[in-house]
Order: structure tokens, then sequence, then C-alpha cells
């Protein structure tokens, strides 16, 4: 295990507090808020980091006391928050809460709370609404704030897919446009609020060691893996007209590809950042729909709500190629789907193999070996290790599997951890848009997916809890092999033991 030196002293540290707030949640009574926005809030408010003056005020076309929503909110932290709802926190968050419903051409409630919350707070509070609604509801609620003149210096959060294609994604910016400045639009990826994610930066550009090998002429190929064993979950009204596709890979997973292909930005500003991010969409040619698995878990069409003979792909995996200087020749492999072998979030770095002919190997070396890797796993609270080959312990010059690994849980103090949304929430608060979307970035996407939304290969079944259709994924991804594997004992094992093992390596291929 390799740990971290430096430990921080406390959450909070020296950390910017926001400028005092309003903060309105449409879609207050859904599962979004109620898993993750409201308990988010809370642990912010417990943390230090919210403002010295707030409301937040609760809306859904369903009307509510500020009672209920008050009881909402509690039942929700108690089941979802990390901070739980007792004593003055609770008490003095609560006083915080209100709500005022509303849907166009109806809108009274809402602009009452906010103009009471107003007049509460005092001064020129901002103001933040978070869209955490059906896609389809984005538009017209946009619309409704431009009418109801509540846009005026406030900002939006707006959740994902952003657009189904090309075509829905420029009518949606033009809608927000029409309303907002691209300066007041925060396009939300909860991926990018991991501080694992966020590390890969910190990794590349802050380590001597590693950004010089972070080429071509080093890397072989890369992989980008987010297998998950949940099903569709009852979501079938969201999930089929959506798939695996633009649910995680033009979603998520490109977003996450950006960090690892982009060039150095010559500040971590939103500016810069998000230029460097728009360069690596601009290099990225159109999917090859022959370089396409599409795959569909057994039993899906008889979900309830799934349209039969439904051709939606519950997995998705693709070979993405970068046409730069740094990336040019190097396969970028994305895959990601529901109800596989385990749930993980890992990009894999594999390296060129020198000739090692002048060694000897032993068996278990060449079985579990697959040369150099660098296998970062994102998925909260995160770890990196890098696998390579070293002596084995005797009188001959033999060759083992090694590995170094860097926790963060072993690491550093995980009480210091802000959840995806929570960080991201208190940038929209403070303006800073460095890990929210851009709209080029956004439009361009899903310029480069329309061979593949446009022309799709049929999907193939696949049996839950497997990796997904074989030999199809293996072919894709020939010659090199996934770094996560239904075959490997060693794989199973980890899986199991992750998070609470610090001395275990991320498993190897066999």
């Amino acid at each position: 295990m390799i740990s971290a030196s430096h430990r921080r002293d406390g959450i909070r540290g020296s950390a910017p507090r926001p400028d005092d707030h309003i903060i309105v949640l449409f879609g207050a009574t859904g599962d979004l808020a109620r898993r993750k926005l409201l308990p988010g809030l809370f642990h912010l408010f417990v943390a230090g980091l919210m403002p010295d003056r707030y409301r937040i005020i609760g809306s859904a076309r369903r009307a509510l006391t500020d009672e209920q929503f008050r009881e909402h909110a509690r039942q929700s932290l108690a089941e979802f928050g990390v901070s739980k709802p007792a004593g003055r926190a609770w008490e003095a968050f609560e006083r915080a809460l209100s709500f005022g419903s509303a849907e166009p051409g109806s809108t009274g409630p809402l602009v009452a709370a906010i103009q009471q919350a107003d007049s509460d707070l005092g001064g020129s509070p901002r103001r933040l609404f978070h869209l955490a609604i059906p896609p389809a509801s984005f538009e017209p609620t946009v619309t409704m704030i431009g009418a109801a003149g509540l846009a005026e210096g406030a900002r939006v959060i707006i959740e994902k897919p952003f657009g189904t294609d090309l075509r829905s994604a420029q009518d949606l910016n033009g809608a927000l446009h029409a309303v907002f400045d691209e300066s007041q639009i925060f396009r939300i990826d909860h991926f990018l609020g991991k501080e694992s994610v966020d590390n890969i930066l910190a990794f590349r550009f802050a380590n001597g060691l590693f950004e010089p090998i972070w080429n071509r002429r080093h890397i072989c190929h890369v992989q980008i893996d987010v297998p998950e064993t949940l099903s569709i979950e009852g979501r079938a009204g969201f999930y089929d007209q959506t798939g695996a596709y633009r649910d995680m890979i033009v979603t998520h997973l490109f977003q996450v590809l950006a960090f690892v292909a982009m060039e150095p930005p010559t500040s971590l500003d939103a500016k810069h950042l998000r230029d460097e991010k728009v360069k690596v969409f601009d290099a990225v040619q159109p999917i090859d729909v022959r370089h396409v698995v599409r795959g569909q878990y057994e039993g899906y069409r008889g979900e309830p709500g799934v349209a039969a003979g439904s051709d939606t792909e519950t997995l998705a995996a693709v070979r993405a190629e970068i046409d730069n200087w740094r990336w040019a020749g190097v396969p970028f492999f994305l895959r990601s789907g529901k109800n596989l072998g385990a749930s993980r979030q890992v990009v894999t770095l594999g390296f060129h193999k020198p000739p090692v002919r002048m060694f000897r190997t032993s068996e278990t070396a060449v079985q579990a070996s697959r040369g150099n890797e660098l296998v970062i796993d994102f998925a909260d609270p995160g770890s990196i290790t890098l696998t390579f080959l070293a002596k084995e312990p005797g009188a001959e010059m033999t060759l083992g599997a090694a590995t170094m690994t860097f926790r963060y849980q072993d690491s550093f103090r995980a009480a210091n951890d802000l959840e995806g949304y929570e960080r991201l929430i208190l940038d929209a608060m403070l303006g800073d848009q460095t890990l929210f979307t851009r709209a080029d970035g956004v439009e361009r996407l899903w310029e480069i997916s329309a061979p593949l939304l446009n022309n799709p290969p049929p999907v193939e079944p696949y049996a839950p809890g497997s990796w997904g259709p074989e030999p199809s994924l293996g072919r894709l991804v020939a010659p090199f092999r996934w770094h996560l594997d239904a075959g490997s004992t060693a794989m199973k094992h980890a899986t199991a033991r992750a998070g609470t093992n610090s001395s275990a390596a991320l498993p190897t291929k066999r």
C-alpha cells in the first residue's frame, strides 16, 4: 500500500463560503431529491459550507404545506443522509425549508415563497434553480422561470440526459439561452464531482513521474468500464426510451475520457479546463458502428413497462478513436451496462510491453500478468493501482506479477469527503463552472454519436450476472483483454472485499 503524507484537518478548511442564497428544488418530492439533494444540502450545512443565510424552497406540481415538506425532508435525511436529522443542526436547517408549487401558467405559490424568502433574508440573495425533473420537463420549466421574471441574475442546474441526439440538444440549448446566459447554466454530471475523478488531473499533471509517459508512445489502449449489477429497477418508462449508450456513455463515460485524454490546461479555472475538454471531444472521431456492441440482458423484455420486442440496449460498448498527436492510434474502449457481474467504475491504461525474453517468468506470472497497467478505480472512495513485474525471491532471476496501490480511504480522512452532488451544488452556488459541461461540448458528443444512433447494430442477449455478450465483447477489445473479466476468480474475490482490505490489490486478468 502507498500512503499519502498530507492529511487535511477539517472538511471546511479554507473553502470559500457562497453568498446568501435562495435554492429552489424543482422535483423536490422525487427520488433524486430524496436520495441525494436534500441529504446533500444538509451535509453541506453541517460541514459549514452553506451560505450564512439561505432558504431552500421545494417545488412540484403537487402542493405541500411547509410542514409537510419539512417532514418529507426529515424522512429523506433519516433514510439516506450521512448526517442525520437531529439536534440543533436539524432544527436550524428545518427552519430554512419551505414549499411553493408551480407549473406552467400557475406560478403564484412559488413566486410568493421566493418573495417571502427574499424578505426574510434581506439584501440581495442569489437564486439557484435545480431541475431534478424528467428531461421532457426541462424546456417548459425553464420557460416558466423566465415568464415569471425569476431568471435575472439566477443560476440553473440541469440534470442529465441533456438531449437524446444532436437536434434535441441544440433545441434545449436554444430554449435555455432564451432565458439564461451560458454563464448561468450548470449542466450537471455527478461523475465529475467525484474526488477520484478529479484525482486523475492531480495524478497526471502534479507528478512528473507520469505525465511524460501519458501518450501513444507508452500507452497502447485505455478502458473506461462502468458495469452495474442493478437491473432497470422499475425505471422502464425512462430506460426503454434511453438505453445504456445515452444514459451512461455519452453522458458520463465520455466526460471521464476527457479528463484522461486532455492536454494540460494553463490553469484549472472553468474556461481553461473546459476548453481542453472540448478540444478532446473535437478530436474524437464519429463512432464507427462496426466497433460497437449492444447487449440486452435476458428477461429485459419481460420487465414491467418495457415495450414488446424492445431493441433497447442494456449494455453498450464502443471503441473510440482520438485523432490528435497525443493519442492517434490508441483505442479507448468504453463499456457500461445493467445486470452485470459486478458494480465497478474503473479506468485502465495499458502500457506497451517491452521485450522480456531475457527473463524467466513463472507460470503464475504468465497467466496473471498482462504487463504494465495503471488502474484508476473511481468508485468512491477510489484507488490507483500500478501492476508490474518484479523478481521473485530465490536464486534465479524469475519474474512474478506485483502491484502498488494507493487507496483514498487509507490515506485521507473519509469524514472530509463530499459526495459528488454535494460538491457540485456547492460549486454552483459559488458560480464555479469548472466541473460542469458546456453547450458546445455536449453538442459535439451527440454529433459524433450520430452514426450509432442512426444505424445501431442489433442487440445481443446476455445472461444476467455475466459480463455481456460474448464473443462480441472479446472481439471488440482484441488484441487486448478487458480488465474486468467474468472468468477471473481473483476479480470476484477482490470485488467482494473492495473497500475493506487495505492491502488488497486490484485483480489481474486470467
